[in-house]
């Protein structure tokens, strides 16, 4: 397989693969609301409530399959949203400290790569296209 073929494969699922481990992660955190609820109603609402933003990223991820771009805007702005109500909510309640900063980036990093990767193959389509009408 030539090397330009499989950078493209790889270019191409990355961001996909990534964004489907990210979800399932992200997913992980809403486990703990069985320690805390009192009937299945309320387990099944306060699961949903904790699985919001996982269900926001696979209707993004979803939509990111054909167009690229659009993973590629949505999850850096979800890193950098993430980073702002994780550090609004830190600087409300308590003094900042440098591990608050580092845990926030643990989660917001893995978006960015996403996104930057999204961005990276969605340019090179673009970029595949116009090549392709100039012959």
């Amino acid at each position: 397989m030539p090397k330009k073929k499989r950078s493209g494969r790889f270019v191409y699922w990355t961001p996909r693969i990534l964004s489907i481990a990210f979800i399932l992660f992200l997913a992980l955190f809403s486990l703990d609301v069985f320690d805390s609820c009192q009937g299945v109603f309320d387990c099944a609402l306060g699961l949903f409530m904790h699985n919001i933003p996982s269900l926001v990223l696979l209707v993004i991820l979803l939509i990111s399959w054909r167009y690229e771009i659009v993973g590629g805007i949505a999850f850096i702005l979800a890193g950098l949203l993430f980073i702002v109500l994780s550090v609004f909510r830190v600087v409300m309640s308590s003094p900042v400290e440098w591990y608050m900063l580092v845990w926030t980036l643990q989660i917001a990093g893995p978006a960015f790569l996403i996104g930057i990767l999204f961005l990276i193959g969605w340019r090179r389509r673009k970029k595949r296209k116009q090549g392709l009408g100039n012959s």
